[in-house]
């Protein structure tokens, strides 16, 4: 009798398993709806905001939309995007790094000098890029570790401290550049890392390659969740997504193929840029990590509840540590992607508005303020939207008065769209 009600009982279990895990598509999409409704409404705003600058600013200047200019502001946005990145781990935990666009400035202008210096002195004439950018992203990882071991240490706010690394890496810079006032990326690798592109056929390689990886992601994903009992996206589901993905991912390599001259004066170029492939291998790495990894689910834990997190048994002071180095890290190389687009660093190198764009492109891709929310791809879409706007308004000969203005709107109804969606969530 007692088996009997046993197996009764593991039928049962196994019956209310599968209705857990048994998702149509109508009922995902009815469950993304109400998602939306919710608040937690993801991407929609950006694809929606991308789709009215196309249109705005196509209607204003013809060019806005021609294969050169779509390049161009790929370019554009590449510095800023990788720096973004370190950015969304720190906004993950609710914290701020006020020091990234001069810590930046610290990797382009190391790169520089020493690629310089190894051409004027023999003691250093071992040195190449290949050791190179590994020294400079080492001294910037180690600026990220400073931080975070000075925040941790003394607990103080991440604002203080950051903003005195602001300062303080300001004055190094000046200090290294010195009375010359401009320092030449001398290095053809780094000096052209920024314009070089692919031979054709590997832009549909490459994203086909990107595309694949993140059908397999959600596969797994998916598999993972039906195994743990959860509700996981239908196959139909994935399979729609896939084929929009390589509707999108064609658009965008038959774009990198088309002929374009990038100067008035340069010849036609074709191909995907080399900073693309960066900014996708980059994405990849890091998305895997924090959505991947225990350390990426920690850093989640740590910005939903500190002190839940910590009673939780995370050592949470190295994660806000370790994520301090990732922005440091991350910073590096937007700062050698920067120095390589601008052909040379300076002494204003990390400047102007390098930081609030930096922080729009994370916050305008859909990471909240509030830590516990966001991904690694919110800092490429807000890139893109940042690099958009500028762009256009650059066609239109607009001032950088008014571009700062439009820039700062867009990211005060970004926080705004934020602190909605989760006062929504929170009353749901």
């Amino acid at each position: 009798m007692t088996d009997i009600i046993q197996e009764s009982d593991a039928s049962v279990q196994s019956a209310l398993l599968a209705s857990q895990t048994a998702q149509t598509p109508g009922e995902y999409m009815r469950a993304m709806g109400k998602r939306i409704r919710s608040g937690d409404i993801g991407t929609l705003p950006i694809i929606l905001g991308l789709v009215l600058i196309a249109i705005i600013f196509q209607s204003a200047n013809q060019n806005f939309l021609t294969p050169r200019n779509l390049v161009n502001i790929v370019i554009q946005m590449a510095a800023f995007a990788v720096i973004g990145y370190g950015m969304v781990y720190v906004l993950l935990l609710g914290e701020i790094d006020l020091s990234v666009g001069y810590v930046s400035a610290v990797g382009g202008v190391s790169t520089a000098i020493l690629l310089r210096d190894s051409l004027t002195n023999p003691a250093l004439s071992w040195m190449d890029w290949w050791n190179v950018i590994p020294i400079a992203l080492i001294i910037t990882t180690a600026i990220g570790f400073l931080h975070g071991f000075i925040i941790t240490t003394f607990q103080l706010p991440s604002f203080i401290v950051t903003l005195a690394g602001l300062l303080a890496w300001n004055g190094v810079v000046l200090m290294i550049v010195g009375d010359g006032g401009t320092v030449n990326v001398q290095n053809p690798v780094v000096r052209n890392l920024a314009s070089e592109v692919l031979p054709p056929i590997w832009s549909w390689i490459i994203i086909g390659l990107f595309i694949g990886l993140l059908t397999l992601l959600e596969i797994l994903t998916a598999n993972t969740r039906r195994k743990a009992g959860l509700r996981a996206k239908p196959m139909p589901i994935i399979i729609g997504q896939l084929v929009i993905m390589a509707a999108i991912g064609a658009f965008v390599a038959y774009i990198f193929n088309i002929n374009r001259a990038l100067t008035d004066a340069a010849p036609p170029q074709q191909g995907m840029p080399v900073i693309a492939v960066i900014l996708l291998v980059l994405l990849m790495a890091l998305t895997f990590v924090a959505e991947r990894t225990r350390f990426g689910r920690y850093v989640y834990a740590v910005g939903g509840n500190k002190e839940a997190a910590r009673r939780a048994g995370i050592r949470v002071e190295r994660i806000r540590v370790l994520v301090f180095m990732i922005s440091g890290l991350m910073a590096g190389m937007g700062g050698i992607i920067l120095a390589s687009r601008l052909k040379s660093v300076a002494t204003d190198t990390g400047g102007g508005n390098l930081l609030l764009y930096v922080i729009a492109a994370a916050v305008i891709g859909g990471t909240s303020l509030f830590g516990g929310r966001g991904k690694v791809v919110s800092a490429l879409l807000g890139a893109l939207v940042v690099a958009s706007v500028e762009n256009g308004m650059g066609l239109l000969n607009v001032s950088s008065g008014v571009k700062f203005v439009v820039t700062g709107l867009v990211l005060l109804a970004a926080v705004i769209i934020d602190a909605l969606s989760r006062r929504s969530q929170q009353t749901t």
